[in-house]
């Protein structure tokens, strides 16, 4: 019988890999450089850290799993910070949103 913590283990990295599965797809399939952005930051940014989590899990030594969880924290506070950085950037070097996109804040702004 396997350990709950294999079990445990199994069942993070399945979904952790399911979530980067789905920014992979949502990067090739969605509309414009926003959506792609989205796709990748957060169910890229959530993938990635189930599986630093199921490492955590996993590993035996303190310094694997402290280093799996400062992995996890770098994630959360850079991801969001990046793809607004990089949103602001896409929008004022000229790529506008698609038709999709029923509200523009940003030309709001611009007047």
């Amino acid at each position: 019988m396997m350990p709950v913590f294999e079990i445990a283990v199994g069942v993070v990295l399945v979904v952790g890999s399911l979530f980067s599965l789905i920014a992979s797809i949502g990067l090739l399939r969605l509309k414009d450089v926003y959506m792609r952005m989205h796709a990748g930051s957060k169910a890229g940014t959530l993938g990635s850290g189930l599986m630093l989590i199921a490492l955590a899990i996993h590993a035996h030594q303190i310094d694997v799993i402290t280093r799996a969880l400062a992995g996890v924290v770098f994630f959360l506070l850079t991801a969001p910070v990046a793809a607004h950085l990089l949103a602001k950037a896409a929008y004022e070097a000229g790529y506008r949103p698609c038709p999709d996109t029923h509200i523009d804040e940003m030309a709001k702004s611009d007047d």
